[in-house]
């Protein structure tokens, strides 16, 4: 059984994701500002508070992991902020307040990792198929999508700089599954994946993939968006 951090477990991909994990007798720790009933009465889960922009709040992750876990097999960066708003009136502030959760955020804890990884550990990374270059963008998302490149981008940088330790770095970048974030950036669409079903997919890649994969971003997508 392995120890596995998923963050953005509140709803969504990650509350499905960490119940996935803990059903199948793998110990999850579950990042999130909002903790739901159901993560807490799960025997295999410990659920940490946090709000991920603040980089100072991750210190009690690292005290968690010191004391209690001592290693990391797995990281899922889940957690992500949307902005739905025309670029002329995107300003700084909203830009660092997404860049703080989807590329700060990834990047912060997983330099707090990086002691508790071993050979085999597997990193995943959420992206979106709005940040993979030369694929269909949509207007309003200039600071969400460019977040996404980012995330690739360090992932796969990641990727070369710990090769030689053997920890796998990887991309899943995903198109159109039926979230409320999703409901947020395109109003009435209807995705043909669920938030359960994508979890499924998550779930035996990050388990699985790092076999075949280590800094690559593999677009999960049947639709546009």
């Amino acid at each position: 059984m392995k120890n596995i951090i998923v963050t953005g477990t509140s709803r969504g991909i990650g509350y499905e994701l960490a119940l996935q994990f803990a059903n199948a007798g793998h110990q999850v720790l579950a990042i999130s500002r909002k903790i739901p009933q159901a993560l807490l009465e799960n025997e295999n889960i410990t659920c940490l508070s946090i709000d991920l922009s603040d980089e100072s709040a991750l210190a009690v992750v690292d005290d968690f992991l010191s004391k209690t876990w001592k290693k990391v097999d797995a990281v899922v960066h889940n957690a992500g902020a949307l902005l739905l708003k025309p670029f002329a009136e995107t300003t700084q502030a909203d830009f660092e307040s997404i860049y703080k959760v989807n590329v700060f955020a990834v990047a912060n804890l997983t330099r707090i990792c990086l002691p508790y990884l071993q050979k085999g550990s597997h990193v995943v990374t959420i992206s979106s198929i709005g940040g993979v270059r030369g694929s269909l963008k949509f207007p309003g998302l200039a600071a969400y999508s460019s977040s996404k490149g980012a995330v690739i981008t360090l992932s796969e940088l990641l990727a070369e700089e710990y090769k030689e330790q053997g920890i796998a770095f990887n991309v899943l970048a995903l198109g159109a599954v039926q979230t409320e974030m999703l409901e947020d950036a395109f109003p009435g669409y209807q995705a043909p994946i669920s938030a359960q079903g994508m979890a499924n997919y998550v779930y035996d890649f990050t388990l699985n993939g790092n076999k075949y994969f280590n800094g690559k971003v593999l677009e999960v997508s049947s639709t546009n968006p």
